[in-house]
């Protein structure tokens, strides 16, 4: 399950519709409660590192950028839990990039922006043998 306050999802939702039609990107900060909950406590939005023309269809995180919010992460007492990023035009379902470019630890958020307004927000957690997206229940 995942935890993400109304705040942070204004942001995401903000963001995403800022970006469109290209792909908005960013990083998921929180806790990790016993049960395995992630609790996102703010998001840190992220500049698109892929080249304008190809932020239509991709989003690409820097490892620059990735430092820079486990820096933050921890002056805040937080962990980075995962990443948001939009599907402009798509459903909000991970594509074939997405699961080749995920790591199994880490939660994804992804709002579909259809014609500039958010259409659907959904939240997946990839399998360890990196095959398949489980979808998480999220609680506003």
């Amino acid at each position: 399950m995942i935890q993400l306050p109304t705040q942070c999802l204004d942001a995401i939702h903000a963001e995403g519709e800022k970006a469109y039609p290209n792909e908005c990107c960013g990083i998921l900060l929180g806790a990790i409660a016993d049960d395995d909950t992630r609790l996102v406590e703010s998001i840190l939005p992220i500049a698109n590192a892929r080249g304008q023309a190809e932020q239509y269809h991709r989003f690409q995180i820097e490892p620059e950028d990735l430092l820079r919010a486990e820096k933050e992460a921890k002056v805040q007492n937080r962990e980075v839990l995962g990443f948001y990023h939009s599907h402009p035009d798509h459903p909000a379902q991970p594509s074939e990039y997405d699961r080749n470019n995920a790591f199994p630890f880490y939660s994804y958020i992804i709002v579909s922006i259809e014609k500039k307004k958010v259409a659907a927000l959904t939240s997946w957690r990839l399998s360890d043998d990196r095959e398949t997206f489980e979808e998480l229940v999220k609680e506003i």
